[in-house]
């Protein structure tokens, strides 16, 4: 059995996007700029939308003595363009993952999940920036034999668009693309206007990503006032389950995932404790609104927990025990380390081990199975 890594991140380099957009559209591309403290930032012609740090894999703390060195106008400790090199650059992470023990590795963009909200307004631009990321991502796949899974970025806003980019991420041989949990422009993610998006994941063999990102968030800004972290407000860190379960609710009890039994979904980084009680409200809420109506929302064969049992597979933390969670819910995690970010673990075997009580022979779905599954294996 490999054991496959449900996520980590590869750093952008600071010209990814230019070098990856058709000359016509570069000045639309992101780039990553320094201010006069040395604070490298991801930006967007001359607005500034996050500030990158290098910080060390496991260490939450050293991300907030970051930004205090950054209020207090003092520079980096350490120059983005510093980074190690297995942060950015596929070759020496594969040497990583050898070193860890690790066969296989699921890779997200760093960037890529800072700034979708904040070019919510320019589709140009959001569909320039997701195209270049993309380009890049076929490389890695191409370049990586297997031992990288580099996850591209879509938007359902545009469903020729993402009909062509699937088809291309197929070729290419990437199978996962992260879209967000959240709204298409008013509309919910099962909306007749989006039947042929899903069929168009089936059928290219990709499966859609829900992970921590920059999306619109599923509950009304006005909570998050006088927050002084736009990106990151407390709310969000305590009610990030919530935009991957009203999304998963949604695709399940309006029967999408019954008339697209081939479409796989991921939820990495959005935690997976919540799951089981989710799976009986989720089958108790259906079951009530069928008999207050007389009729269920949705006809389908199976109860909504089922589909989500047949189809979802999400990423847990050490801390949440997954083995634990699998008692509860079934045999759906799948074991992840965040690398290289610090709210991630540095040693991701011997951490899960030591969480779980159980290593990769003993529990084959969690380390590897149920992320090839989410890769396409049979």
């Amino acid at each position: 059995m490999a054991i496959i890594d449900a996520d980590s991140h590869l750093y952008e380099t600071r010209t990814l996007w230019v070098e990856h957009t058709e000359s016509a559209k570069r000045h639309l591309a992101l780039r990553i700029a320094d201010d006069e403290n040395g604070y490298s930032w991801l930006s967007f012609i001359d607005r500034r939308i996050e500030v990158l740090g290098v910080h060390r894999p496991g260490d939450v703390s050293q991300s907030g003595s970051f930004r205090e060195r950054l209020r207090r106008g003092l520079p980096p400790e350490v120059p983005y363009d510093a980074m190690p090199r297995d942060f950015w650059e596929p070759v020496a992470r594969v040497g990583l993952l050898d070193e860890l023990g690790i066969d296989e590795s699921i890779v997200f963009p760093n960037c890529g999940i800072m700034w979708e909200r904040a070019l919510a307004a320019d589709l140009e631009a959001t569909l320039v920036n997701m195209t270049a990321w993309n380009r890049w991502a076929m490389s890695v796949a191409q370049a990586a034999k297997g031992r990288l899974h580099p996850v591209a970025h879509v938007t359902l806003r545009d469903i020729d668009w993402l009909e062509g980019q699937l088809r291309q991420l197929a070729a290419a041989g990437v199978r996962l693309a992260m879209i967000a949990p959240a709204l298409v422009e008013g509309r919910r993610l099962s909306h007749p206007r989006h039947e042929r998006a899903w069929a168009a994941f089936e059928v290219c063999g990709i499966a859609p990503v829900f992970h921590i990102a920059q999306y619109p968030l599923p509950f009304d800004e006005a909570w998050n006032e006088g927050d002084p972290d736009w990106s990151n407000p407390v709310l969000s860190s305590v009610f990030m389950w919530t935009a991957p379960a009203i999304a998963i609710a949604d695709l399940a009890v309006r029967g999408v995932f019954a008339r697209h039994p081939l479409l796989r979904l991921g939820v990495v980084e959005l935690l997976a404790s919540w799951l089981p009680q989710f799976l009986l409200l989720l089958d108790g809420g259906f079951s009530f609104n069928a008999s207050f109506n007389g009729q269920p929302l949705t006809s389908m064969e199976l109860s909504p927990s089922d589909y989500v049992r047949r189809q979802v597979r999400l990423a847990a933390f050490p801390f949440e025990q997954p083995q634990r969670l699998a008692r509860q819910a079934g045999d759906l995690f799948m074991f992840g380390s965040d690398y290289p970010h610090p709210e991630g673990v540095a040693r991701p075997i011997e951490e899960f081990r030591s969480a779980c009580g159980v290593g990769p022979d003993e529990a084959q779905a969690l380390y590897g199975g149920n992320a090839a599954w989410l890769l396409g294996r049979a």
